[in-house]
């Protein structure tokens, strides 16, 4: 039994008016500018969590079909797992996440899996990876003395993709690199209302909503 205590929440960043613009001028995490390449934060494969999140993945994988996934011939040849440094992944494909359709696939630019869960009338969480469907979202974990993890919710920052993000062009949520992003009709509160209850639970949502 795993007890946490959501003890910290990033209260700036969830009344901001921050907004995914995925393919409507993200510049990418790239060293450069490649808002044309239409990648957004999935150039890399994105890291797994535990065992459970990779099925979660395999099992979405299998539902999808030719419609959804520019590179559904690639994953069923090939498979859909890499590594990066020993950690599992989705694999990298001609530069970028495998579930990645590229602009101009007749199915729809973005994520296949997202696009698949959208068709299906489902939501995305049960079909993505966690670290895909909680960002902008982080997760800070710290055990405690007493056998309760303290949580701590907030944006992420350029610290936290590493040496790379001391050279990526920008970051969507930071400072004024990210300025382009906050141009959201809600607030983060509002519209990741299904992201941030899937994190920290109903109804510490409720109460956190409550408070902001």
């Amino acid at each position: 039994f795993r007890r946490v205590l959501f003890r910290s929440f990033d209260a700036t960043f969830l009344r901001s008016k921050w907004n995914c613009i995925f393919g409507s001028g993200c510049k990418g995490v790239h060293d450069t500018d490649t808002s044309h390449l239409a990648q957004g934060c999935c150039t890399h494969g994105a890291h797994f969590v535990d065992d459970e999140d990779v099925q979660t993945v395999v099992m979405a994988s299998a539902r999808l079909k030719k419609r959804h996934w520019q590179y559904k011939k690639q994953g069923q040849r090939d498979g859909i797992l890499g590594t990066d440094d020993g950690a599992t992944t989705t694999r990298v494909v001609d530069g970028a996440c495998i579930f990645l359709n590229r602009p101009g696939f007749e199915g729809g630019a973005g994520c296949a899996l997202y696009l698949a869960a959208q068709h299906f009338g489902e939501s995305h969480i049960d079909w993505k990876p966690s670290v895909c469907w909680q960002l902008p979202v982080r997760v800070d974990w710290a055990m405690q003395p007493d056998g309760v993890e303290h949580a701590t919710v907030r944006r992420w920052s350029r610290a936290d993709w590493g040496d790379e993000g001391e050279t990526m062009a920008w970051l969507c949520t930071e400072g004024s690199d990210g300025e382009g992003a906050y141009v959201g009709e809600q607030p983060v509160i509002e519209s990741l209302a299904e992201e941030l209850a899937g994190i920290v639970g109903q109804h510490v949502y409720v109460r956190l909503r409550e408070r902001l």
